[in-house]
């Protein structure tokens, strides 16, 4: 949301704009120009001062400048579905029904609760003979009547963004109308976009329980399930919809990204050919075939989508991103000139400017130029920072209250619970850090199955954090003390049970996500059995090699030198705890032994897994199956020495990561205290 918003107005400014609100109820309208004028002096692109100030000149009269106050406006906030409400009235003013319809149209389509601008385009389309669309408009105006109030302007201000005003008007009326199930879907969509996805999986299920044809809902529901990860019954509810209507196009693309995230990539690149059949200018549908083509290795056409997402959207920076992310790729020069201009250009969104920087700091690496290179990675990381709200503290103040709760004496009085199936091989470790290796040379065994960085590990956690988290003071790790055998062996069982989508039936699989390392205790508690892998990366080599990667969604605490170093220095200080007290072991593999002598640490990682050596783990690169990482190219091809070292070509600018890391610098290899189980054992 924007930060301009009304939802993030600091209370000064939004005490004064509830003041000039007033003087327009009131009729006084120059008054209230005065005081937004005034306002504005300190607030220049406040998107309700904007706004409020464009009414007042209408009601005065002064049309131009109301016109001019609303293009800046749509500048500043070019979502705000009031902006061309307001122009429609202008230009109703005007007597300009012609432009009136088209300012009315575009809020509707960004704002379908909008009655003031669906009743006058009743009046417009029939003062200019469109009965059609008069008929079109009043239908809109009949349902929008049927609806409470308190749903339309809980509706319109989800709709424009406003998402705390939206819950503090629909909560109040479904607690007098706990049926209504146009409530119910209003709210689940405002903790759908706050990423409360249980409040929203929840309620939306209630609604249909209480109104299984409402197909919105269903919609609703089945992206409700995709951004859980529940990819399955997300796919199950989307074929529901496809039944009822097969042609549809929210309903197919969301049920290619079903197939995505069940590793159906085959399927979803079929279904991505099919609607580009019809829209063949769709650079968001060329960008996702990009992705199953390169998880597939079809590097080539993968490399035709991804530049026929930018040819048909030339600032689509994630179109150039994805190029560069291939790690193979190398751009033209003509390529590296459209990405400059794109990236300088004032009118190129955030988001596009940020993915155009990280692929112009690869498109120099890959050519020696290192200045410009590390110039544009400091920029890409600078622009993703600033909309980011990562705070390093509450990842420290997690691994202090995993330290204190998840003593040695804790886990020996929790001895036998959970499920005791071995069949999990956890990847832990920091991203960059060689576990798509790893996972590739463990998935090329018989007996072992590649899968992917799987969710359920974190959602498990969130789940265990409650609703409306405080994490000053989360309940998570605490709560595991106060948990029961029962319920530990419970959640080993419903991680099996959930991640049996992804398995084939070989007996042992791969979570590979990375972060679970602060999680291994949980892990062990439900799943002691499990094998846990600690990918581990020389702290320079890792910490810049994540600072150079944009991440598709995640991983916040790579974009600054000094978030990356912090994690990393806690990632050791809470691996270090993990080996002092779980009565298991954790195998370490640095990345550079493995470079260094792959069949012996091929071997160490077999033996670790109680697997037989096979001839292909050495010779993974020649296993095909689909990579989903950024590292899916690379291990498609032999171990070269000549990645370990790439971080020293911009050693010159690395000395603030180099004395943020500290110690850790060189501590990363210390060898791993002797384990409880080892010490039991002597």
């Amino acid at each position: 949301m924007d930060p301009n918003a009304a939802d993030s107005v600091s209370p000064p400014v939004e005490h004064e704009v509830r003041g000039i609100r007033e003087l327009l109820r009131t009729r006084q309208y120059a008054e209230g120009l005065r005081a937004a004028e005034g306002l504005a002096v300190r607030v220049p692109d406040n998107r309700d001062v904007l706004y409020l100030t464009a009414i007042c000149q209408r009601f005065l009269s002064r049309i131009p400048e109301a016109l001019a106050t609303l293009e800046r406006l749509e500048q500043s906030h070019p979502t705000f579905s009031r902006t061309y409400q307001e122009r429609g009235q202008c230009y109703v003013a005007l007597k300009d029904a012609p432009h009136a319809i088209d300012a009315f149209l575009r809020g509707v389509n960004m704002n379908p609760a909008l009655p003031a601008s669906w009743g006058m385009l009743e009046g417009l389309y029939r003062l200019t003979g469109q009965t059609e669309n008069a008929a079109m408009a009043t239908a809109h105006v009949a349902t929008l009547k049927k609806l409470a109030p308190a749903v339309v302007e809980a509706t319109s201000l989800f709709s424009d963004g406003d998402l705390a005003q939206a819950e503090s008007t629909i909560r109040p009326h479904l607690l007098k109308h706990n049926t209504d199930i146009e409530a119910m879907r209003v709210l689940a969509r405002i903790a759908l976009a706050r990423d409360v996805l249980d409040d929203a999986e929840l309620l939306l299920e209630a609604v249909l329980e209480m109104a299984p044809e409402y197909q919105a809902a269903r919609y609703d529901y089945a992206l409700a399930l995709l951004e859980r990860h529940k990819h399955l019954p997300a796919r199950v509810e989307l074929e529901k919809l496809l039944a009822l209507e097969p042609k549809n196009r929210n309903y197919l693309t969301s049920y290619a990204t079903a197939l995505v995230g069940l590793g159906e990539h085959d399927q979803a690149a079929t279904l991505y050919r099919q609607l580009l059949a019809d829209t063949p200018r769709a650079s968001d549908l060329h960008l996702s075939l990009g992705h199953c083509l390169k998880t597939l290795g079809r590097r080539e056409q993968a490399i035709d989508a991804y530049r026929a997402s930018a040819a048909t959207r030339p600032d689509h920076g994630d179109a150039y991103w994805s190029l560069a992310n291939l790690k193979t790729y190398r751009f033209t020069d003509d390529e590296i000139d459209r990405m400059r201009e794109q990236q300088a250009a004032p009118a190129t969104a955030l988001v596009d400017r940020y993915h155009l920087s990280f692929a112009l700091g690869k498109a120099y690496e890959d050519r020696g130029e290192y200045a410009q290179s590390f110039g544009f990675y400091e920029q890409g990381n600078a622009f993703k920072r600033s909309e980011s709200h990562y705070r390093p503290e509450h990842i420290e103040r997690n691994t202090q209250l995993q330290i204190q709760v998840c003593t040695h004496s804790f886990f020996d009085a929790r001895r036998g619970v959970g499920s005791d199936s071995p069949d999990p091989i956890f990847i832990v470790g920091l991203p960059r850090a060689g576990s798509t290796l790893l996972e590739q040379i463990l998935a090329s065994h018989s007996l072992v199955q590649g899968t992917q960085e799987l969710p359920d590990i974190p959602r498990m956690v969130v789940d265990m954090q409650g609703r409306e988290p405080d994490m000053e003071n989360p309940r998570y790790p605490g709560v595991l003390v106060g948990m029961q055998a029962e319920e530990f062996r419970q959640l080993g069982e419903k991680y099996l049970r959930d991640t049996r989508t992804y398995r084939t039936d070989r007996p042992y699989f791969i979570d590979k996500m990375p972060n679970n390392f602060r999680h291994i205790g949980l892990i062990h508690l439900i799943l002691p059995n499990a094998r846990i892998i600690d990918a581990r990366r020389e702290s320079l080599a890792c910490c810049f090699s994540n600072l150079k990667q944009l991440f598709a969604n995640g991983q916040e605490f790579t974009y600054s030198i000094g978030d990356i170093a912090r994690y990393y220095r806690t990632y050791l200080q809470l691996m270090r705890h993990w080996d002092t007290v779980l009565p298991g072991p954790i195998l370490r593999v640095h990345h550079e032994d493995v470079v260094d002598d792959l069949e012996g640490n091929v071997r160490r990682i077999l033996d670790f897994c109680g697997l037989e050596f096979e001839p292909g783990c050495v010779e993974f690169y020649k296993t095909e199956r689909s990579v989903r990482t950024a590292s899916s190219e690379q291990v498609r091809q032999p171990i070269f020495r000549e990645g370990l070292d790439q971080w020293k070509n911009f050693a010159q600018w690395l000395g603030p990561l180099k004395d943020a890391l500290g110690d850790a610098v060189t501590t990363y290899r210390d060898e791993a205290p002797m384990t409880a189980r080892a010490r039991t054992e002597q």
